[in-house]
């Protein structure tokens, strides 16, 4: 069998919506998936790691970075900058590594433009309410801070169109069962079996010829 080109996926999400967590379960049950860790000019939080949760630059070396053209996607969410590194994408693609992508619409935007096969996927909150209480309850951010997010979130959500796929995550297992389910559809799209299973398929034309 030939190996068949490694997919790209986009996972992005109002702030709070819980794409990070989804993610990090996505990649457990999948460890052949291998997630991409964006540059941030964000405070480290104490339940991060850097290298591994996020690079955690200051915002000068980030502008260099951007200015070196080294930055495949950028944006500026609630006064922070986030970027993704071009070569960690391409690199693991060309090795024939699936990866995934957790940024915000507008590096997903970014991204589609110069991925166009990128398979897209937009998490969404079960409610209003849900949303403002998962913000509340992980306890990082003030009160303004929330009311900013909950704004943003309508013009974040207005991006949903943009999406291959919408997942609501209600019930986490089954936001997480649903996420699987979309990797594998995308393997088995027939644009990737036709590649994958090249020879084979040659081989029963042949017979049935």
């Amino acid at each position: 069998m030939t190996r068949a080109r490694a997919k790209l996926f986009v996972i992005a999400a109002p702030s709070g919506a819980g794409k990070t967590t989804l993610v990090r379960r996505l990649t457990e049950r999948h460890p052949e998936l291998r997630f991409s860790i964006s540059y941030t000019t964000r405070e480290q939080r104490s339940t991060e790691t850097d290298g591994v949760d996020y690079l955690f630059v200051g915002k000068d070396e980030f502008e260099a970075l951007r200015d070196r053209g080294e930055l495949l996607e950028y944006a500026e969410v609630f006064d922070n900058f986030y970027g993704t590194s071009e070569e960690a994408v391409r690199e693991p693609l060309l090795s024939g590594v699936d990866l995934v992508l957790e940024i915000d619409w507008q590096g997903a935007r970014q991204v589609r433009q110069r991925f166009p096969d990128a398979c897209s996927i937009f998490v969404v909150p079960p409610s209003v309410a849900a949303l403002r209480q998962r913000l509340v309850g992980r306890g990082q951010d003030s009160e303004a801070l929330i009311a900013r997010r909950m704004r943003d979130a309508a013009s974040e959500m207005s991006h949903y169109p943009e999406y291959d796929y919408l997942v609501v995550n209600e019930h986490f297992e089954r936001a997480v069962e649903e996420l699987a389910c979309i990797v594998e559809a995308r393997r088995l799209r027939q644009s990737c079996q036709a590649q994958r299973l090249q020879q084979t398929l040659q081989a029963l034309l042949a017979v049935a010829a």
